[in-house]
């Protein structure tokens, strides 16, 4: 039985597009995919421990440290997208991973304590 064309859909292209990023992670290096794992974990280590640590020494408190972070992370973003063409090279990668881990322990964090 032949296969028919596929029709050029936006669905059609979102699983191109996610089945070419699979197998960029599978083609790439260990030392590559190592080191964005560790950036990865070491964002999630400093989201944690750095924000309660600099969340008590701050003289402004809570909205302050907040407010900072969320200035830093929006720079990076923006700063990505502007520099960063279509494929990142590794320093980029590490970047938004620490970014990706900070992000997520303190979304965490809020969860845990209920705000």
């Amino acid at each position: 039985m032949t296969r028919l064309p596929v029709q050029r859909t936006r669905f059609q292209g979102l699983t191109s597009r996610l089945g070419g990023r699979v197998a960029g992670l599978v083609r790439r290096s260990w030392r590559t995919g190592s080191l964005a794992a560790l950036a990865l974990l070491l964002g999630f280590f400093a989201g944690q421990n750095l924000t309660s640590y600099v969340l008590f020494a701050s003289p402004g408190g809570r909205p302050v440290v907040v407010f900072a972070l969320l200035l830093l992370i929006e720079t990076l973003v923006r700063l990505r997208s502007r520099l960063v063409g279509t494929e990142p090279s590794l320093g980029w990668v590490i970047v938004d991973n620490l970014r990706i881990g900070a992000t997520y322990a303190i979304v965490l964090e809020a969860f845990k304590l209920g705000t």
